[in-house]
């Protein structure tokens, strides 16, 4: 028997079923891509019509696809070969796409299609993200990246596209498709079988449809009895649990959620205290921080006491204490953010808290909860500019981490020209604060010259008919003299050494 996922494939965006918003902004973008000319990052849970959406756009617009997902190996030169011939309009043969049209004709363009653009690590993926980096900037065809999780791409890759968000397929449109899907089989069904399969896939619609046909293997009729699939081992995405939370569920259904969610209440909490405010009003929010203001006390005591009992009672406060506190349902869409201050997964967060606690000599808990957060706050999009700049110095930070704490892009002229400013600043310091310990032999040929000046002084000075007690007398005052300059430039070299933390500070 074929496989239904593929026989039933949208061959149309209309076609795609349960993501209307999503649907319609992907349109948007292929249609307006001469305007913008950005790559696209399709994100969502698996199985909700990514990939389907993206060949049902390029048969609409009549494009041709060159498609590189997670099974080839994606390093940079396979990547420039592939994709990157294709990007520069250029079909695999070598040949000009379409005969060689031009750029505005869109019937001889290709659609590059990345998927699991957030899977690209290891040996076999060396050099890849980096080329896809560099490709979305210079391509000349549209591309469109597939991810299950958005802020697993890098910082640089997400800054150069846009997005579009798939959420999960519900169950009452998940139930249309299976119905038409068993019409066109010829085969008869319950309507509570079909919606049984649709509940127990929680917004997958490729495992709906891989389950209806496993069910009617052999069948001409479906019923309930007939639907024996257990529920699949699906984790709730973060974005779903947020608006169960501070939108749709009640306190104990948002309590469930928060069970079904494959985070941490650590985590949990930090990600409902940083959307809240974009969805609840002042009398709500007062509310909902008494709870998070709980759950933090619970949290303080699970890391106090290394007791993981007591983060029930965290997840308590932080999921359906927060929906408790709410008013009724809330409607529409809203743009859930990362936490600002999120500890990242590369590497590039663990090395810039490294970098400032070895600095401040705090420790790097202090220096990830504390520091970095106020960092953050007052060189937001690298403004002001010389107090990024002091930053960076301060730090000793490289693009990487001047994005990361300030929010920009990586690769942006910005970024890049502020760490250049900051690597002269710390330079001039090092030369300033060496006492021309690295001037090499220029200083060395000079230091004769200035004690034959002060010797010769001092002859005058003899000449003038000095004697023997004054030279003594004079021996003895120049003794406090010396050790008085010698403290002062001590303390001007160390306030010097310092210069860097204390004018960023």
């Amino acid at each position: 028997m074929a496989d239904w996922t593929e026989r039933y494939r949208p061959s149309t965006l209309s076609e795609v079923r349960g993501n209307d918003k999503a649907r319609d902004a992907f349109a948007d973008w292929a249609r307006s891509w001469d305007d913008h000319r950005e790559a696209v990052i399709l994100h969502g849970s698996p199985g909700v019509g990514k990939t389907s959406a993206a060949h049902a756009l390029a048969n609409d617009m009549g494009w041709e696809t060159v498609e590189l997902n997670a099974s080839d190996q994606r390093t940079a030169d396979v990547i420039e070969r592939f994709a990157g011939r294709a990007a520069r309009n250029a079909t695999l043969g070598g040949s000009a796409a379409g005969g060689g049209a031009s750029g505005g004709d869109t019937a001889s363009r290709q659609l590059v299609i990345l998927d699991e653009a957030d899977n690209i690590h290891g040996n076999y993926d060396r050099g890849g993200a980096s080329a896809i980096t560099k490709l979305v900037k210079e391509s000349g065809q549209p591309i469109v990246l597939i991810a299950n999780e958005f802020y697993d791409i890098s910082r640089g890759l997400r800054n150069a596209c846009r997005d579009v968000e798939f959420r999960d397929v519900s169950a009452r449109s998940i139930v249309p498709v299976l119905r038409d899907i068993c019409r066109k089989e010829g085969i008869e069904f319950e309507s509570d079988a079909l919606q049984r399969i649709a509940e127990r896939n929680r917004g997958d619609l490729r495992g709906a449809i891989n389950d209806l046909q496993a069910a009617c293997e052999g069948r001409s009729s479906i019923a309930v009895e007939d639907v024996v699939t257990a529920d699949r081992d699906k984790a709730m995405g973060i974005f779903p649990f947020l608006d169960a939370v501070l939108k749709e569920e009640s306190a104990e259904e948002s309590l469930r959620s928060a069970y079904a969610v494959d985070e941490t209440p650590d985590d949990l909490t930090k990600w409902i205290e940083d959307n809240m405010l974009s969805v609840y009003d002042p009398a709500e929010a007062t509310r909902a921080y008494d709870f998070l203001a709980n759950a933090d006390v619970w949290l303080g005591r699970v890391r106090a006491s290394q007791n993981y009992t007591y983060w029930r009672y965290a997840t308590d406060n932080a999921a359906a204490g927060v929906a408790a506190a709410r008013d009724g349902t809330k409607g529409g869409w809203t743009r859930y953010g990362r936490p600002q201050f999120w500890p990242s997964s590369d590497s590039t967060a663990d090395e810039v808290v490294g970098r400032i606690a070895e600095t401040s000599g705090c420790s790097v808990a202090t220096a990830r909860r504390e520091v970095l957060p106020f960092l953050s706050a007052v060189t937001h999009h690298c403004k002001p500019r010389d107090l990024t700049v002091a930053m960076a110095a301060a730090y000793d930070l490289d693009e990487a981490g001047v994005a990361f704490v300030t929010g920009s892009g990586e690769s942006t002229n910005k970024v890049e020209s502020i760490v250049e400013d900051a690597r002269a600043r710390r330079e001039e310091r090092m030369a300033d604060n060496a006492d021309g310990a690295f001037a090499g032999g220029a200083a060395r040929e000079s230091a004769p010259a200035e004690t034959s000046e002060a010797t010769g002084d001092g002859g005058d000075r003899e000449g003038d008919g000095t004697g023997s007690d004054a030279d003594e007398r004079s021996d003895d005052a120049e003794s406090p003299g010396t050790g008085s300059a010698d403290a002062e430039d001590d303390d001007a070299g160390s306030d010097d050494g310092q210069s860097g933390l204390s004018d960023f500070v």
